[in-house]
C-alpha cells in the first residue's frame, strides 16, 4: 500500500522531517522553485497538509488542492488557517495543544524573571566591565506581586501555578468566568489597573486582535510590567513601542511580535525589555513531541480513525 501524500509549507527541522518522510510521500512548497507548476504537479494526489504555527493560509489557496482532507498544525496556534472555509470542505484541521504547555510556563517565568530583575542587562554590565565601576542599580522582585494573566486556558494555568511558588496573587480575565480560585475580571483595563505584571497568554486571531492597547498599557502605569507569549498581535506594538519610549510602563517581556521576525529598533538595548525570538517552545523534546503528535493526527485519519486533537471549533462540524 504506497504511503499518503501530504505538502509540507514551511521548512522542515530535522527531527520532524525524518519521521514524516518514514510515514508519507511528503513534496515540499516551500523549497519549490516554480511554486504553480509544483501545485498543478502534486495536486491530484495531495491529501494533507502540515502547517506551523505561524503560517497564514488564505482560504482560496485551499482550492489549490482538491483532494485536501486535513491540515494538521504543528503548534498549539492556529489563527492563520481558514476555519470557516476548512468547515465549508469538510477539512479537518488539527494543532499541537497541551505536550507544550509545561515549556511555555517555564519560559513565561523565566521572561517574567528576566524582565523585573533585568537579568539579560546585568550579563551586559559584567561584560562592559562597569561591575568595576560599582553595583548595578536595584531592580524589582515578582516575590509577593500582583500578576494579571490574559487567557487563562491550560497554559494560563500552568503559570498560574508556577506563580504561586512566588507567593503572587494571581487574577485573570478572559471570554467568561471560570471554576477557579482566581479572581476574575471581566474588564481587562481595570485588571491592569490592579496588577503589577501583566501576562497575555490568549490566542491569536480577529479576537484577540490589539487587545492590549494604549489605554491597557496607560492602566497598567508606569509601575507595571507586560510579558507576552500569546501571539504579536494580541498586543497593539505601536502604542507598546510609545508606552516604553514615554515610560508608561515599567518594562516588557516579549517572546512574540506583530511582524516577527522584524522587531522594532525602538525596543532594542533597554534594560528594562527583554526580547525573544519567539522560542517559549523551543526545546528539541518540546518540539519532538509537538512533531510526533502531528504524525500521530495525520496516521490517524490516513487510518480512518478519529484524530486526537482536532481543533475545537471543528468539533461536531467535520468528521473527527
Amino acid at each position: 500500500m504506497s504511503k499518503p501524500e501530504i505538502v509540507v509549507i514551511a521548512p522542515l527541522p530535522p527531527f520532524f522531517a525524518k519521521p514524516l518522510h518514514e510515514h508519507f510521500i511528503v513534496h515540499d512548497l516551500h523549497g519549490a522553485k516554480d511554486r504553480r507548476a509544483f501545485i498543478d504537479d502534486i495536486a491530484p494526489r495531495v491529501r494533507g497538509m502540515v502547517a506551523f504555527g505561524g503560517s497564514q493560509i488564505k482560504a482560496e489557496q485551499l482550492d489549490n488542492f482538491p483532494h485536501l482532507e486535513i491540515v494538521a498544525v504543528f503548534g498549539v496556534g492556529y489563527d492563520g488557517i481558514p476555519l470557516a472555509a476548512c468547515e465549508a470542505k469538510k477539512i479537518k484541521v488539527t494543532n499541537t495543544p497541551d505536550v507544550l504547555n509545561d515549556e511555555v510556563a517555564d519560559t513565561t517565568l523565566a521572561l517574567t524573571l528576566m524582565t523585573l530583575r533585568q537579568f539579560a542587562e546585568t550579563q551586559k554590565f559584567v561584560e562592559r566591565g562597569d561591575w568595576l565601576k560599582g553595583q548595578y542599580p536595584l531592580t524589582r522582585s515578582l516575590w509577593g506581586k500582583t500578576v494579571g494573566i490574559i487567557g487563562l486556558g491550560r497554559i494560563g494555568k500552568a503559570i498560574a501555578t508556577r506563580l504561586e511558588a512566588f507567593k503572587t496573587t494571581v487574577v485573570y480575565h478572559g471570554r467568561s468566568k471560570q471554576d477557579v480560585e482566581y479572581h476574575f475580571y471581566p474588564s481587562l483595563v481595570e485588571m491592569a489597573r490592579d496588577v503589577d505584571v501583566l501576562i497575555a497568554i490568549t490566542p491569536g486571531g480577529a479576537g484577540t486582535k490589539h487587545l492590549v492597547n494604549a489605554e491597557v498599557l496607560s492602566a497598567l502605569g508606569p509601575e507595571g510590567y507586560f510579558i507576552n507569549v500569546a501571539r504579536g498581535s494580541v498586543c497593539d506594538e505601536k502604542a507598546l513601542v510609545a508606552a516604553i519610549e514615554n515610560k508608561t510602563i515599567a518594562g516588557a517581556g516579549l517572546d512574540v511580535f506583530e511582524g516577527e521576525p522584524k522587531v522594532p529598533e525602538a525596543l532594542f538595548n533597554r534594560p528594562n525589555v527583554v526580547l525573544f525570538p519567539h522560542v517559549a517552545s523551543a526545546t528539541l523534546e518540546t518540539r519532538t513531541a509537538m512533531g510526533n503528535l502531528v504524525i500521530e493526527n495525520l496516521r490517524l485519519h490516513f487510518e480512518g480513525k478519529p484524530v486526537k486533537t482536532l481543533v475545537p471549533e471543528l468539533v461536531g462540524k467535520v468528521v473527527a
